[in-house]
């Protein structure tokens, strides 16, 4: 595996065929279920198959991660002004969210929203932004987006505009009372971003309930901790491989 290039976003990958995209968001679906970031049968990833990223794959509406398979997964047209007026259509904060941003950035390839328990609560937190203590948080460093701008539901233009505008072209976006959304080229990507950010904040929470003062890097340290991750891209699609074969023995329905 290429080593990544941009911190942002990765090096560009040949494109994966629609099937084979499609197996992997549903693996990422069913992995979020065993990893306890889903939350009853809302929440959405997803991923964009044209180049321009308008044209991308999506969860239905409220089908639980559980049980979503490739072939459940709707293909949609960010330029489409009728998807929400279909017999199929997703979920409204789904399409405020994801049909915006697939619409405005091309290279978020990949958009996971979720909240996971450690993610949004530290979302929840006057100050959520990710302190660099240790590897994992600082890893993050200079890669957060921060939208403290909750609207309530976000289910209208104008907060899908915000959140991809304050997204721009960094991985992560913690949406202050709300949950995470990340950003990427590939659902691996996606995958360790996510598993690696919640991580980071349940540590970071376990350091804030002692009371104790913490021990943050410098500036100057934590960049060059967040610089020393970025050759190892690679190991994010090892973990996601393993996690995928693990599927291919207790849920190999995820294909379909």
């Amino acid at each position: 595996m290429s080593v990544v290039t941009d911190v942002r976003f990765g090096a560009d990958p040949d494109r994966q065929s629609e099937q084979a995209l499609r197996e992997d968001l549903a693996a990422a679906f069913r992995l979020a279920v065993k990893f306890g970031w889903s939350e009853s049968v809302g929440n959405h990833f997803s991923a964009a198959v044209s180049d321009d990223g308008s044209k991308f794959l999506m969860n239905p509406k409220w089908r639980h991660f559980a049980e979503i398979r490739a072939s459940d997964l709707l293909l949609l047209d960010a330029n489409d002004d009728t998807v929400m007026a279909s017999e199929n259509a997703p979920d409204p904060s789904a399409w405020c969210i994801h049909g915006t941003v697939h619409r405005a950035n091309p290279k978020a390839r990949v958009l996971f929203h979720c909240h996971p328990p450690n993610a949004t609560a530290l979302a929840t937190l006057q100050d959520p932004s990710m302190k660099p203590i240790d590897l994992n948080t600082a890893r993050f460093f200079g890669k957060v987006a921060v939208d403290l701008g909750f609207g309530g539901m976000a289910d209208e233009a104008e907060e899908g505009r915000r959140i991809a505008e304050t997204l721009g072209e960094k991985p992560v976006l913690l949406m202050g009372n709300h949950g995470v959304s990340i950003s990427a080229v590939t659902v691996a990507e996606a995958f360790e971003h996510l598993y690696f950010f919640e991580r980071a904040a349940e540590t970071l929470l376990k350091a804030y309930a002692t009371g104790k003062p913490l021990a943050v890097m410098s500036d100057n340290l934590a960049a060059k901790t967040a610089a020393e991750w970025e050759p190892y891209v690679g190991m994010g699609y090892a973990h996601f491989d393993y996690w995928k074969r693990d599927l291919d023995r207790s849920e190999p329905d995820y294909r379909d």
